[in-house]
């Protein structure tokens, strides 16, 4: 097989004039070709609007092709290295355990049970059929569930986002994920997207099917089932609480992937009584801004704004000022909504949802800026989560309470002065917005840093600054305000014990906070190999 780069072909073009522009290039007959396979498909918007492919073409003769063309676009397809699972031991008397059913802990309970450990996979939340439910309840009527939310529940937060599958390293684990996402329902084109992405429609599907994977590989899983308390005796995990509907209950545990999720400030506040090394951590903090999608298609694709074969239009902007602080955009839901994602009573929290089609109204993003441990108002490894709490208490309370959130349109903001109502940028959040000054809930250097970042990013993209654009506060819960030491072994100091994924500090997505989980699976699977078991209970 020959790898082609870079094929350009107009928007609306199909498989057949892919064919015809791919025997061009090999100065082939098109008839001669004798296969071919997309491997990587994207858009380019820079001059003009193109799609860009990356191709597998079968040929018969493939040094005499190479030999004559001396095309550095056409190379050899060298296989990519597949991703091994550790091999199959025998089911041990004392399963691990796995705390958290988001992509970490769901992708290392995966691991686990394919190598025949049986792992025990708790859940603070519910299912994501109930879990759903639960969350439409209270974007309808502002009634929160403290432990059925965005944040919490099987599939963790990312359940409910655009289920990107971006990431900016290289890991044969990334494709094994994309693969078993795609055997559980997620759409193919993920495989060949330069920007994949699977919706939350889509990815509710796929977890539903994931799961009754780990049920028939021997996993135990258990929802509405948190942990609660660790027991640790001369530096050693020996056991584990577990708070579930019927009350408390000890399970003996040696090995525990500790995959909490960005937002389990209880689990960090257990873990640093029982003085687990963790320390706190940069994040970002700021607003969701909503633009209409058409004014955001029209700006990237031009007269091609709107044409049927392309995807809807992203972006992924950033600025840098002189005082030093930059903002950026993250977490872009094109044709989506912000949703309400608060996970304790009295905080407003907001995200941003996609579904597959992202045929919604606006297109939205987090509008960021860096915040460091210097400016936390306090000591030690949980300042960071205090000083989100607070930003999330100011905007509940600024929303006017029931879980409205505060917002402002980009004009009113820009010249300080508070909205008191919409222009032509519906706002999508549920249960409603309370238009205000966001200066009133947002700390100054954030607000002085979105102020000088929107003129920036407006000409980079343009109408980013479009003064009906409209910024719904407050975005606090991008990742993890703590990180939950851990050394080459994966490992806490407290053996046995393995934190993992976006909320122990060690990952920023969907893909890599799986393959993280699956990391912390594979050492486990190494100790018993290994037939290693110093950590004897």
């Amino acid at each position: 097989m020959l790898k082609i780069e870079n094929l350009k072909l107009a928007p609306g073009k199909d498989m057949d004039v892919l064919s015809q522009e791919a025997a061009r290039t090999l100065k082939l007959r098109e008839k001669d070709l004798t296969s071919l396979r997309v491997l990587r498909r994207s858009v380019d918007a820079r001059e003009g609007v193109h799609m860009v492919y990356t191709v597998a073409a079968g040929v018969r003769d493939e040094a005499a092709v190479l030999k004559r063309i001396h095309n550095p676009k056409v190379t050899r397809l060298i296989p990519a290295p597949v991703y091994s699972l550790p091999d199959v031991l025998s089911a041990p008397e004392l399963p691990p355990v796995v705390a958290g059913a988001g992509p970490a802990g769901l992708f290392a309970a995966l691991v686990l049970a394919k190598a025949g450990l049986r792992p025990i996979l708790l859940e603070r939340g519910k299912p994501v059929e109930q879990r759903t439910q639960d969350v439409e309840t209270f974007w309808r009527t502002g009634k929160l569930d403290t432990t059925s939310n965005v944040q919490f529940g099987e599939g963790g937060a990312g359940a409910f986002s655009d289920g990107k599958l971006n990431t900016g390293t290289k890991d044969l684990r990334h494709r094994f994920i994309m693969e078993e996402l795609v055997r559980c329902g997620a759409p193919e084109d993920i495989l060949i997207d330069a920007k994949p992405h699977v919706g939350t429609d889509k990815l509710h599907i796929a977890l539903q099917n994931l799961r009754q994977e780990l049920i028939a590989l021997g996993a135990d899983i258990r929802f509405e089932s948190q942990l609660t308390d660790l027991s640790i005796v001369d530096g050693v995990l020996t056991g584990i609480t577990v708070s579930g509907p019927d009350g408390d209950d000890s399970l003996p545990c040696r090995h525990l992937v500790l995959a909490p999720g960005h937002s389990a400030r209880d689990t960090f506040e257990r873990l640093y009584e029982r003085k687990v090394p963790m320390e706190a951590k940069a994040f970002a903090v700021g607003v969701r801004i909503e633009h209409r999608q058409s004014d955001i298609d029209a700006a990237q694709y031009k007269t091609y704004a709107g044409y049927p074969c392309l995807p809807v239009s992203t972006y992924k902007l950033s600025a840098h000022l002189p005082n030093g602080r930059a903002a950026y955009s993250f977490c872009v839901c094109p044709g989506g909504e912000v949703v309400a994602a608060a996970s304790e009573e009295h905080r407003v929290v907001t995200n941003g949802m996609s579904e597959f089609a992202r045929d919604k109204e606006n297109i939205n993003g987090a509008l960021l800026v860096n915040v460091t441990p210097e400016d936390f108002s306090g000591d030690g490894p949980l300042a960071g989560v205090a000083f989100q709490r607070k930003l999330e208490a100011d905007a509940y309370t600024l929303g006017g309470g029931g879980y409205a959130a505060p917002a402002q349109t980009v004009g009113d903001f820009l010249a300080g002065r508070p909205s008191a109502s919409a222009g032509r940028v519906t706002p999508s959040y549920r249960p409603g917005v309370t238009f205000t000054d966001l200066r009133k809930c947002l700390p100054p250097f954030v607000a002085e840093t979105l102020a000088g970042a929107l003129p920036l990013l407006g000409r980079k993209l343009k109408g980013y600054d479009d003064p009906d654009a409209v910024m719904t506060a407050v975005e606090s819960r991008s990742s993890s305000p703590v990180r939950i030491l851990r050394d080459e072994s994966y490992q806490s100091a407290v053996r046995g014990l393995f934190p993992c994924g976006e909320g122990a500090g060690y990952a920023g997505g969907i893909l890599s906070a799986a393959a993280d989980g699956m990391r912390c699976a594979e050492a486990i699977g190494n100790i018993y190999h290994k037939e290693e078991y110093p950590y004897e209970p």
